[in-house]
């Protein structure tokens, strides 16, 4: 990354109502989205990903909003890429493309910076 200092982005991940309705067949479709989708955000040029926190063992059902579903930590290098990270749940097709990823998962993208604590 140049001299401009990258923004730090919580990427956050709810799955909603409709992939829990979808049958079987479906879901795995849509599991093969979401990883896609996944790998397009590492893949954004200057994206260092640091990590990931999966809340589905504790937090079972939909999500609308917090509790998330996932979490993904990133240093991004602008807002631009941000945008992309997040339109990839627009272009992101499921199965045969009918429907894109958003129709069965959500990304709320929390931007902000690193925080720097001094030691005394």
């Amino acid at each position: 990354m140049s001299d401009k200092k990258a923004l730090r982005v919580l990427f956050c991940m709810g799955i909603n109502q409709n992939f829990f309705d979808a049958p079987r067949e479906e879901q795995l479709q849509v599991w093969a989205a979401f990883s896609e989708m996944w790998n397009g955000i590492h893949d954004l040029p200057g994206v260092k990903v640091f990590g990931n926190m999966d809340d589905d063992q504790s937090m079972v059902g939909p999500s609308t909003g917090y509790p998330w579903t996932t979490y993904l930590l990133a240093d991004v290098p602008d807002i631009e890429t941000v945008h992309a990270a997040c339109n990839l749940f627009r272009t992101t097709p499921v199965g045969d493309g009918t429907y894109k990823l958003w129709r069965y998962a959500k990304v709320e993208a929390r931007t902000g910076r690193e925080l720097i604590i001094q030691r005394a």
